[in-house]
């Protein structure tokens, strides 16, 4: 046995563990690999779960849960629709317990879409002329006001998309990566297809679906 291995007790496996959500031999090879720092093992067990998803992410993901949430003495309510591969996956704990987690972010940070790529080409160049005009007004040449739009864009994107919001309670992760470290654990696909948020006496409303492709469509 190495003096790293002897020098991580079950302790630190237990908090990782309860940290990522990720099986005890995977936190206590994450931690090996990290010679015990224990904020080092979570960020290889992330980047190990965004690998695993991307594997995944082709696969079909027709079966799932509706799950809610509301929020602030019933003034917020949300609705999700969370997909995976199988019944079985959609009926674990950590399924539901994702699903519950998606909802509660939902209606604290309050996206108007589910991904980058479901963004209105209308929405898309409103935002950009908005930002062209901003940079230009302060007389720098057209090269680099193209690269603050896209810097500008970029956080535009964080603030209106589900998957590209940092989780309201680990701001250190997005949705994505979120939703990563469950594909990772559960070895399933899972996706957001839709949500609705609704705000007692607000008529700007959110409803937003994911653009459908692949076999995801076609069933």
């Amino acid at each position: 046995m190495s003096a790293v291995t002897e020098k991580i007790d079950a302790k630190q496996v237990k908090e990782l563990r309860e940290k990522s959500g990720a099986p005890m031999g995977d936190c206590l090879k994450a931690l090996q690999e990290s010679k015990g720092d224990l904020e080092q093992a979570f960020v290889v067990l992330r980047k190990r779960g965004m690998a695993s998803a991307q594997k995944k992410a082709s696969r079909s993901t027709n079966e799932g849960a509706v799950g809610n949430y509301i929020h602030a003495g019933g003034k917020i309510g949300v609705l999700v629709e969370l997909n995976c591969e199988s019944d079985f996956v959609a009926r674990t704990e950590d399924f539901q317990e994702l699903l519950k987690d998606i909802a509660m972010h939902i209606a604290a940070a309050d996206p108007r879409y589910v991904r980058k790529e479901d963004v209105t080409a209308d929405d898309m160049e409103r935002e950009k002329e908005i930002y062209r005009a901003q940079a230009a007004a302060t007389g720098k040449p057209a090269p680099v006001v193209e690269k603050i739009v896209e810097g500008k864009m970029s956080k535009f994107y964080e603030e209106v998309c589900l998957l590209d919001q940092p989780f309201i309670k680990e701001q250190s992760m997005t949705i994505s990566q979120l939703i990563a470290q469950k594909v990772g654990k559960l070895g399933e696909n899972i996706t957001v297809r839709r949500f609705a948020r609704f705000k007692v006496g607000d008529s700007n409303w959110t409803v937003a679906t994911t653009k459908q492709t692949g076999d995801d469509a076609a069933a």
